[in-house]
């Protein structure tokens, strides 16, 4: 790729592409976003990297504790597996217990402990980690039995969005069963937010079930590209968090968190979000129509903002990666099996030209039948 702009990405033959991958999540507000990049280049006239952490550093903390209900501090770190890593052995700090539940297959980063390789990852990597069915309450609370007094947390994504499986919601029952159980224990619900939060709900992905985590692992859109990475707790786990040692040699740099800062009020301050949304559901509306259409048994899950097509009786997804690659040719940049993203620079005329090529990729993939 040779540049981006906006919602449009151009490579370095020339040819432009819709993109609905978006970084794959970074960005929220559309590329070289005009508030974002002023914010930047005024920190970098300041300077980036100054051996400590600047001003913005506490404002932007002093702003995700203002936005997030559960928050009464926050770290701040650079990638998604810096904060799930980082709430994992804060919950273990603070309760003095090992064991930390998880749903099988989730994907919570590429750390030995959840990596989803196991190259160079040791069986004491994984020793204290037990599994539960995404929202099947009875399987997490057997799990939970399981460790006994011995657990620490319950980390869990807010949408089940495994490779090329269908996305799920959690349900209201399965996400105040787990508060439930996390409370029933003295254990921590920790929801890695990473991949959905600040696209669907400010206050968090759970907010509108009505239920709250004890810590949140953010990061892709909280900086609108800028590598950046948060953590937010409650505080009975601040001196958890106090105790653990976690750094890394730009966690400092104060660059992406004027980035943050700038993403973060222009979330608030507009209907951004809504916009999101609405073209979220423009499109996949028109998608569904036109598989029907072309014949084809297709099925777009998960949330508006972060939709994923698929076919039935396509086990190996070659119907879907075939799907993906006529797209592609023809300028609308998808993905066969990870989910997609929309942004707030997704307009009217984008979401109508991006149907006008998904039509002929139909089309196209019909032909080859």
């Amino acid at each position: 790729m040779e540049r981006g702009e906006g919602c449009r990405l151009r490579d370095v033959d020339g040819r432009e592409f819709i993109d609905f991958m978006c970084g794959w999540g970074p960005i929220v507000l559309g590329r070289r976003h005009q508030d974002v990049d002023r914010a930047v280049s005024e920190q970098l006239d300041r300077g980036d990297v100054l051996n400590g952490p600047a001003p913005v550093m506490v404002e932007l903390a002093e702003t995700l504790v203002e936005m997030v209900p559960h928050a009464d501090w926050a770290l701040l770190a650079k990638n998604g597996t810096d904060a799930t890593t980082t709430c994992v052995s804060t919950a273990r700090a603070a309760t003095g217990r090992r064991k930390i539940l998880l749903a099988r297959g989730a994907y919570h980063g590429a750390a030995p402990w959840c990596s989803p390789s196991l190259g160079g990852v040791l069986p004491e990597d994984r020793a204290h980690l037990d599994f539960f069915e995404y929202n099947d309450l009875e399987s997490a609370k057997a799990a939970a039995e399981r460790a006994g007094d011995d657990l620490a947390g319950i980390i869990i994504a807010p949408v089940k969005q495994e490779l090329g499986t269908r996305q799920e919601y959690a349900t209201a029952e399965f996400a105040r069963g787990l508060r439930q159980l996390a409370d029933s224990a003295g254990a921590a619900l920790i929801l890695d937010d990473v991949r959905c939060g600040f696209r669907i709900d400010l206050q968090g992905s759970w907010a509108p079930l009505g239920v709250q985590p004890d810590m949140a692992a953010w990061s892709k859109a909280i900086a609108n590209g800028h590598p950046l990475a948060a953590v937010t707790g409650s505080e009975w786990l601040r001196e958890g968090a106090e105790a653990i040692f976690v750094t890394g040699s730009f966690w400092y740099s104060p660059v992406p968190m004027a980035a943050a800062m700038a993403t973060l009020s222009v979330l608030r301050d507009s209907d951004a979000l809504d916009r999101i949304r609405v073209a979220g559901e423009s499109f996949i509306s028109g998608l569904r129509t036109q598989a029907a259409a072309h014949g084809f048994d297709a099925e777009v899950s998960g949330p508006v903002q972060m939709p994923l097509l698929q076919f039935a009786d396509d086990s190996d997804q070659a119907l879907s990666s075939a799907f993906a690659d006529e797209a592609v040719r023809r300028g609308v940049y998808l993905h066969p099996v990870h989910n997609w993203f929309l942004s707030a620079a997704h307009q009217e005329a984008d979401i109508a030209q991006a149907l006008e090529i998904t039509d002929e990729a139909f089309a196209a993939l019909g032909r080859k039948l």
